[in-house]
């Protein structure tokens, strides 16, 4: 498929810039794949479509506060400093994104923090805009850590234009986010409140997680026509035995495994067993789904609705099929949908 087939005309009135009041009661458009048909709920009643034993898959991965901004060294100029990851924890390094870029240079400090009490060191240039800093502070790598995320602030995509808020903090993240890696939080997680899965697990639902570090890769932009020759940033993938155990079981019983966004999509199609199962997978993936790609382990999806020309839309158009999908995301734009990680929810069955 073609880059251009994935563009669609996204009133700027339609992208979320606040999440729904409480996490479960944004819209649900459900999405029957075989027929094409259309349902609109609200979020919560999305267990009135799974059974006892059927399987949820979670990605719990947490988003840490990796947008910076400090200043240069003798000239004061404002400098934004996006964290992408800890690249060696002894020495404090970092691997970062910086802007704008063309003002900085090996051997510069930059100073964060009112008191400037943060201070880095850039060592290397690794990108066009990519950098190494090394941080100098003196505690214990806990306490570095702490004070460097005092200073942070949530990674809102740049499609949210509004300043970051309190209130971020909390609803950026999923209720079961646990292990530290990710600056793209897994937004269709978002809509999963304590008290809608206290309702699955009466409904004897089942779920687990797999833990996918989702990187900016997630929102660079395509520059190519050709889908075959755009290639993926790479993200860490760990499937536990647990969670194999508990989708194989679920699959060989006949139930519906249900991927809850996309990252949890292609962390599930990077550790594919034979026979439509799953295997354990600790290391890194770049898989990039589009159409048409045959889908082995879920059975449905849930995700947000997405950006034009955006690799997440692309995967949901190969799970839902091409035409379904793009039909639904006109229907959602008449219907007056919210786009993005704060905005409604598809459940494709």
């Amino acid at each position: 498929m073609k880059l251009s087939q994935f563009k669609f005309k996204l009133p700027e009135a339609q992208i979320a810039q606040y999440p729904a009041k409480n996490r479960d009661e944004s819209r649900l458009m459900v999405i029957d794949r075989k027929t094409g048909n259309i349902e609109h709920r609200i979020f919560k009643e999305i267990i009135d479509y799974f059974n006892e034993k059927d399987v949820f898959v979670f990605n719990d991965t947490k988003v840490f506060p990796a947008r910076l901004y400090g200043n240069k060294e003798k000239t004061g100029a404002k400098i934004e400093v996006f964290l992408l990851r800890e690249l060696n924890e002894e020495n404090r390094l970092w691997d970062v994104l910086v802007e704008p870029a063309r003002k900085i240079r090996i051997g510069n400090k930059l100073y964060f923090g009112d008191d400037d009490s943060m201070v880095a060191e850039v060592i290397d240039n690794t990108t066009s805009r990519g950098r190494t800093l090394r941080f100098l502070y003196d505690g214990s790598h806990d306490e570095f850590k702490e004070a460097l995320y005092k200073l942070g602030e949530m990674p809102l995509p740049s499609y949210i234009t509004r300043p970051v808020e309190e209130l971020d903090a909390e609803r950026y993240q999923n209720i079961f986010a646990r292990h530290e890696g990710a600056v793209v939080t897994p937004a269709a997680g978002l809509h999963f409140s304590r008290e809608l899965l206290k309702r699955m697990e009466i409904k004897g639902i089942d779920y687990g997680f797999l833990t996918l570090h989702s990187g900016l890769g997630n929102f660079r932009e395509i520059d190519v026509e050709d889908l075959t020759k755009h290639k993926m940033d790479s993200e860490q993938l760990l499937v536990t035995p647990e969670l194999v155990n508990l989708v194989n079981h679920a699959k060989d019983e006949g139930r519906q495994v249900c991927a809850v966004g996309t990252s949890v999509m292609r962390g599930i199609e990077s550790a594919v067993s034979t026979g439509g199962h799953m295997k354990t997978y600790d290391g890194w993936t770049n898989k990039f789904i589009f159409p048409p790609y045959d889908f082995t382990v879920a059975t449905s999806l849930v995700t947000n609705f997405h950006m034009p020309l955006s690799t997440m839309l692309m995967m949901v158009a190969a799970f839902g099929g091409y035409e379904i999908v793009l039909s639904a995301y006109d229907t959602a734009l008449k219907e007056g949908y919210r786009f993005g990680a704060y905005g409604d929810a598809m459940l494709i069955l």
